[in-house]
């Protein structure tokens, strides 16, 4: 496997595997604010194809309450490990490692992530990687249906972050 970082030709490749119905979280979106330098968009390869993604967000947590609570502290965000025959493989871990070396580089210290308070299985994961609750948030979502309809709710989330060395 490797991990890299978002090329512009990669995007039409991710929607081809992985198509993206959130609309600030498309592959689009993202590649967008790496290009602006607000993130890092980090892709997992395995022989050419991609089985996931995770952007890391320079600018901090996606949720307000999240950014005011730890202002200075970059976000993993939109992590997924896909198909589903490439989970429990090291790929999502290759993933966090991969980011958390991207911010020692950047110097702050710390990164956080959000989980879904019903995903237990990414949660048992960050745990067992060193990250520790610090909030729960509810976490605003917008994604366009089969029918191209803009369907809003919102996920309930605990906020984790780890202390790097």
């Amino acid at each position: 496997m490797e991990i890299a970082v978002c090329r512009p030709e990669d995007v039409e490749v991710l929607e081809r595997f992985m198509p993206s119905t959130l609309v600030d979280g498309s592959h689009a979106a993202r590649f967008a604010r790496q290009e602006a330098g607000e993130s890092s968009y980090l892709l997992p390869w395995i022989d050419g194809t991609p089985v996931g993604h995770a952007e890391v967000r320079w600018t901090g947590g996606r949720a307000p309450e999240v950014r005011a609570a730890h202002p200075d502290c970059p976000e993993i965000n939109g992590l997924s490990v896909w198909p589903e025959s490439v989970r429990s493989l090291g790929v999502g871990t290759s993933l966090i490692h991969a980011a958390e070396e991207l911010a020692l580089r950047r110097g702050p210290g710390l990164m956080g992530l959000g989980v879904g308070e019903g995903n237990a299985r990414a949660a048992a994961l960050y745990a067992r990687l060193g990250h520790l609750p610090t909030m729960v948030y509810l976490d605003p979502r917008a994604q366009v249906d089969a029918e191209g309809i803009r369907q809003e709710y919102a996920e309930r989330c605990r906020f984790l972050v780890k202390k790097q060395r």
